[in-house]
Protein backbone atom coordinates (compact mmCIF):
# COMPACT_ATOMS: atom_id res chain seq x y z
CA UNK A 1 0.00 0.00 0.00
CA UNK A 2 1.28 3.44 -0.83
CA UNK A 3 -1.43 5.85 0.31
CA UNK A 4 0.11 8.75 2.24
CA UNK A 5 -2.48 11.38 3.20
CA UNK A 6 -1.68 14.98 4.12
CA UNK A 7 -2.85 14.13 7.64
CA UNK A 8 -3.52 10.60 8.91
CA UNK A 9 -6.16 12.04 11.23
CA UNK A 10 -8.96 14.04 9.59
CA UNK A 11 -11.38 14.59 12.48
CA UNK A 12 -11.70 13.73 16.16
CA UNK A 13 -14.59 13.58 18.59
CA UNK A 14 -14.32 13.87 22.36
CA UNK A 15 -17.36 12.71 24.36
CA UNK A 16 -18.39 14.64 27.45
CA UNK A 17 -21.09 14.43 30.08
CA UNK A 18 -21.15 18.24 30.43
CA UNK A 19 -20.60 20.25 27.24
CA UNK A 20 -20.25 23.61 29.01
CA UNK A 21 -17.70 22.29 31.52
CA UNK A 22 -15.71 20.59 28.74
CA UNK A 23 -15.65 23.76 26.64
CA UNK A 24 -14.35 25.75 29.60
CA UNK A 25 -11.69 23.11 30.28
CA UNK A 26 -10.39 22.93 26.70
CA UNK A 27 -10.47 26.68 26.09
CA UNK A 28 -8.67 27.40 29.39
CA UNK A 29 -6.01 24.73 28.95
CA UNK A 30 -5.24 25.12 25.22
CA UNK A 31 -5.81 28.85 24.71
CA UNK A 32 -8.10 28.12 21.73
CA UNK A 33 -11.51 29.72 21.16
CA UNK A 34 -14.04 26.94 20.61
CA UNK A 35 -17.35 27.54 18.86
CA UNK A 36 -20.81 26.11 19.49
CA UNK A 37 -22.56 24.44 16.55
CA UNK A 38 -26.14 23.21 16.59
CA UNK A 39 -26.39 22.35 12.88
CA UNK A 40 -26.20 18.58 13.33
CA UNK A 41 -28.30 16.03 15.17
CA UNK A 42 -26.54 16.85 18.47
CA UNK A 43 -25.12 20.05 19.91
CA UNK A 44 -21.34 20.22 19.64
CA UNK A 45 -18.44 22.54 20.37
CA UNK A 46 -15.89 22.82 17.56
CA UNK A 47 -12.11 23.06 17.83
CA UNK A 48 -10.59 25.48 15.29
CA UNK A 49 -8.20 24.79 12.41
CA UNK A 50 -6.43 27.42 10.30
CA UNK A 51 -7.66 25.76 7.11
CA UNK A 52 -11.29 24.63 7.18
CA UNK A 53 -10.84 22.35 4.15
CA UNK A 54 -7.64 20.44 4.92
CA UNK A 55 -6.86 21.24 8.55
CA UNK A 56 -7.37 18.65 11.25
CA UNK A 57 -9.94 19.60 13.86
CA UNK A 58 -12.71 18.01 15.88
CA UNK A 59 -15.46 18.58 18.37
CA UNK A 60 -16.83 17.94 21.83
CA UNK A 61 -20.23 16.25 21.93
CA UNK A 62 -22.65 14.90 24.55
CA UNK A 63 -21.63 11.27 24.97
CA UNK A 64 -20.25 8.58 27.23
CA UNK A 65 -16.48 8.89 27.81
CA UNK A 66 -14.33 5.78 28.24
CA UNK A 67 -13.34 4.84 31.78
CA UNK A 68 -10.55 7.01 33.23
CA UNK A 69 -7.90 7.23 30.52
CA UNK A 70 -9.15 4.06 28.82
CA UNK A 71 -10.03 5.52 25.42
CA UNK A 72 -7.95 6.90 22.60
CA UNK A 73 -5.57 9.76 23.31
CA UNK A 74 -5.97 12.98 21.34
CA UNK A 75 -2.92 15.29 21.35
CA UNK A 76 -3.82 18.98 21.24
CA UNK A 77 -1.62 21.98 20.53
CA UNK A 78 -1.46 24.54 23.32
CA UNK A 79 -0.72 28.23 23.19
CA UNK A 80 2.43 29.40 24.93
CA UNK A 81 4.52 27.31 27.30
CA UNK A 82 3.57 23.69 27.98
CA UNK A 83 4.27 24.17 31.69
CA UNK A 84 1.69 26.98 31.85
CA UNK A 85 -0.96 24.79 30.18
CA UNK A 86 -0.20 21.94 32.60
CA UNK A 87 -0.66 24.28 35.59
CA UNK A 88 -4.14 25.17 34.29
CA UNK A 89 -5.29 21.53 33.97
CA UNK A 90 -6.19 20.92 37.65
CA UNK A 91 -7.58 24.46 37.99
CA UNK A 92 -10.43 23.48 35.62
CA UNK A 93 -11.04 19.94 36.85
CA UNK A 94 -8.51 17.84 34.93
CA UNK A 95 -5.52 15.77 35.99
CA UNK A 96 -1.92 15.71 34.70
CA UNK A 97 -0.88 12.04 34.45
CA UNK A 98 2.73 12.19 33.21
CA UNK A 99 5.87 14.22 33.26
CA UNK A 100 6.81 16.22 30.16
CA UNK A 101 8.08 13.98 27.36
CA UNK A 102 10.49 15.28 24.72
CA UNK A 103 10.29 14.00 21.13
CA UNK A 104 11.99 15.39 17.99
CA UNK A 105 9.14 17.73 16.93
CA UNK A 106 8.37 19.07 20.44
CA UNK A 107 7.23 18.28 23.96
CA UNK A 108 4.01 16.87 25.44
CA UNK A 109 2.44 15.51 28.59
CA UNK A 110 -0.48 13.17 29.15
CA UNK A 111 -3.55 14.44 31.01
CA UNK A 112 -7.18 13.59 31.63
CA UNK A 113 -10.03 16.03 31.12
CA UNK A 114 -12.80 16.32 33.76
CA UNK A 115 -14.59 13.31 32.19
CA UNK A 116 -11.45 11.15 32.31
CA UNK A 117 -10.74 11.35 28.55
CA UNK A 118 -7.06 10.82 27.81
CA UNK A 119 -5.42 13.79 26.10
CA UNK A 120 -1.91 14.91 25.34
CA UNK A 121 -0.98 18.58 25.51
CA UNK A 122 1.70 19.43 22.92
CA UNK A 123 4.04 22.26 21.98
CA UNK A 124 6.37 22.23 18.98
CA UNK A 125 10.09 22.87 19.56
Amino acid sequence: MSFVPTNAVVWFEIPTTDLRRARTFYETVTGMSLREDDSGPNPMVLFPAQDDKTGVAGHLYPGQPAKDGGGNTIHLAVEGQLEDALRRVPEVGGKVTSDIIKIPPGRFAYCQDPDGNSIGLFTFS
